[in-house]
């Protein structure tokens, strides 16, 4: 029985009518669900001991029970296999004959016994509010969360930041810091391009003698601090994903520095007055 134990049996008599509480202690099962706390009642004029037995029985069958292992699945479709009948392993297992065709039924249409995926709960967001945040995300890529929940609940769906944040990413776009890159005009592109091609095949020697060096003052367009980008992976250093930045803007201090393959040099502050 999965109750543990009886504790207490209170009789009443009521215009000749034996009402009879089964307080019955809550227990635990094998995989550790708490039971629910019961209570039995049975409407006899003359009861007995032999009458809350069946009534503690029945209430036993009404609780859900453990799924079968894998490997009785699997002893039962063997047994199948061998030729046996339901009945026949039903009764070999000590199992129910339902739930031996149950199994044998499943095996047959999709050739396993495990337990087939299960749907979870539906998704808060439906395919068409999905699709007008990802069109919202693709027009203007550092949207926040929080426009984007205000758009959801325009159109009439409520939901938090958070399940937004999932399902963005569970279309493949993640909140990144967006990296900041040098301002460069097509002329520049080529000239790097240009550079790299005639330099490809020098020798580690060569490189070691080179001294790179350069002097800059930076400032961002706008807020000079950090902003997040929707993105999807290995798409940082996209144009539309990152934040240019230029030599030019408010501030006073112009430094220089340089390196090498041997290390770093010092930075040197510039007198511009």
């Amino acid at each position: 029985m999965l109750y543990s134990q009886l504790l207490l049996e209170v009789r009443k008599e009521i215009n000749d009518l034996a009402i009879v509480f089964v307080l019955l202690q809550a227990g635990y099962n094998r995989e550790g669900n708490k039971l629910r706390l019961g209570a039995c009642y049975l409407h006899k004029r003359h009861l007995s001991t032999e009458a809350i037995n069946q009534s503690d029985s029945k209430l036993s069958t009404m609780t859900k029970t453990k799924e079968l292992s894998k490997d009785v699945r699997d002893e039962i479709v063997d047994l199948h296999k061998a030729g046996m009948g339901y009945k026949t392993i039903a009764k070999q297992l000590d199992e129910k004959v339902t739930t031996v065709g149950v199994i044998i039924r499943k095996w047959k249409k999709h050739k396993i016994t495990v337990s087939l995926p299960r749907s979870g709960a539906p998704y808060k967001i439906s395919p068409r509010g999905v699709s007008m945040i990802m069109r919202t995300v693709r027009n203007q890529l550092r949207t926040t969360l929080e426009d984007l929940v205000n758009d959801l609940k325009a159109a009439g769906t409520i939901v938090t930041k958070k399940t937004t944040d999932n399902t963005l990413c569970r279309e493949g776009l993640k909140s990144c810091s967006a990296r900041k890159v040098p301002l460069l005009k097509k002329a520049h592109v080529q000239d790097r391009l240009k550079f790299a091609n005639e330099h490809l095949d020098d020798s580690e020697e060569n490189w070691v003698k080179v001294l790179w060096s350069d002097e800059t003052k930076i400032e961002l367009f706008g807020i000079n601090s950090t902003r997040r980008v929707w993105r999807r992976r290995n798409a940082a250093y996209d144009p539309k994903n990152a934040i240019p930045i230029v030599k030019h803007g408010g501030g006073n201090i112009m430094l220089w520095g340089c390196f090498s393959a041997k290390g770093t040099g010092q930075l040197h502050r510039e007198n511009l007055g």
